[in-house]
């Protein structure tokens, strides 16, 4: 006899529904998504476990985010429970949301918790364990990292927005110099935001203003007088403001700019973080060792892959990442034009792609499978040829990993150096 525990997780409710393999369900209930209730829980398999002896027991869930968390760490941590070698599983909603839809019945908390049990009844799911602690605290970490990342995005792009109602041929000018600067660089944004008016910068004899950008810039500037210049020739093309609405966008490119130093400086913070805890998890070196990938992406791509083996190949990896397309088969015809599969955990395959990035830019290989993919399409070439990269990288990733080795170049590069 095999038991299924099934359970709809809420942030306060935990539905259970205890399944035999004949299909009798012995206890039913909806408890508090607390320690009591997955005690509770708990005590219930353990004195059915003394009547029938189970040959197997699998606790199943879907994946809620945080609310799923706790319930599958207690019971994946129980001492009592991993004596009778309990497999807690947590799987996609989209699958189980699929498997409960060809029965065509009504919606609630308690059939859904009796679908989760039937799902693992039949089987139909890829048994694989939960991460060890030290990847989930990493996983804390490089999860909050990517968070600040989109913040920073979205708050540079507002910047944007407001730099354009204050200096309007601002990013155009900056463009016809040919210069690098970006609007959110902080020599910009302490031009922009500073005690400066448009008109007194627009009126400061050009030698100065260079050298003011220079101190600003603290000496990186390769050519600060075509940025004075550029930023000059904005100030005389671009339409002024009244002054009330001068006085709100200043503001809020104030506030924005300060958001934008913290943004960054949380960045650093964690950054560092991440690099003091990814030394307990000697597996980095194994993605340190490739060129282009830093400890920060190393770190991402481990904390969301956890153990190795958790995966039984690299297109399982791939696949759990979303870097995989659907088939459009049809006959013997094979349609080529097929879309990204975007269901997988966008967290690995924001670190996935980075990574892959990087190492482009860093190994000829990759530098070389890159250009060709970019080159066989005439649109959206760098976003195509890029996630083709990182899916390559994967099997890279997943081989060091399994092997525990190091990365080497291959022969023939090494033979050309």
């Amino acid at each position: 006899m095999k038991c299924f525990v099934g359970l709809d997780v809420s942030s306060t409710k935990l539905d259970v529904c205890i399944m035999l393999s004949d299909t009798t369900t012995p206890f039913t209930a909806s408890l508090s998504n607390d320690l009591t209730g997955a005690s509770e829980i708990k005590k219930h398999i353990l004195e059915l476990n003394e009547t029938y002896s189970f040959e197997r027991i699998v606790i199943g869930m879907e994946a809620t985010s945080l609310y799923s968390f706790h319930p599958a760490m207690f019971f994946h941590e129980d001492s009592q429970l991993k004596a009778l070698n309990v497999e807690v599983m947590v799987e996609q909603p989209n699958k189980i949301k699929k498997y409960r839809e060809t029965f065509e019945e009504s919606k609630n908390d308690t059939i859904d918790a009796f679908y989760i049990a039937d799902y693992f009844r039949a089987e139909r799911f890829s048994p694989a364990f939960l991460k060890e602690e030290k990847y989930l605290a990493l996983q804390h970490l490089t999860r909050t990292r990517l968070q600040l990342i989109e913040q920073l995005t979205r708050t540079k792009q507002h910047f944007i927005e407001n730099i354009y109602y204050k200096c309007n041929t601002l990013s155009t000018e900056i463009k016809n110099e040919s210069l690098t600067t970006s609007l959110w660089s902080s020599t910009i944004i302490s031009l922009m935001t500073e005690d400066y008016t448009l008109d007194e910068l627009a009126t400061v004899p050009l030698n100065d203003l260079a050298d003011f950008i220079q101190k600003l810039g603290r000496g990186r500037f390769k050519a600060p007088d075509k940025l004075a210049k550029a930023i000059q020739a904005a100030i005389r093309g671009s339409y002024r403001l009244p002054k009330l609405q001068q006085d709100s966008v200043n503001v809020i490119l104030g506030l924005l700019a300060r958001e934008i130093r913290n943004l960054e400086q949380m960045i650093k913070d964690i950054d560092k973080a991440i690099e003091d805890m990814v030394e307990v998890i000697p597996e980095y070196q194994c993605l340190t060792s490739i060129p282009g990938v830093g400890k920060v992406y190393a770190a991402g791509i481990i904390a969301e892959i956890g153990q190795i083996e958790r995966f039984k190949d690299h297109p399982q990896v791939a696949k759990y990442a979303g870097l995989n397309w659907k088939q459009n088969q049809s006959g013997n015809a094979n349609s080529q034009n097929t879309d990204l599969v975007k269901r997988g955990n966008r967290y690995l395959r924001y670190y996935l792609v980075e990574a892959a990035n990087s190492v482009r830019r860093h190994d000829s290989e990759y530098q070389a499978f890159y250009k060709k993919k970019y080159q066989e399409v005439p649109k959206h070439q760098h976003k195509r040829a890029i996630v083709l990269t990182a899916r390559k990288f994967v099997r890279l990733v997943d081989a060091l990993l399994r092997n525990r080795q190091l990365y080497t170049p291959p022969r023939r590069l090494m033979e050309d150096k």
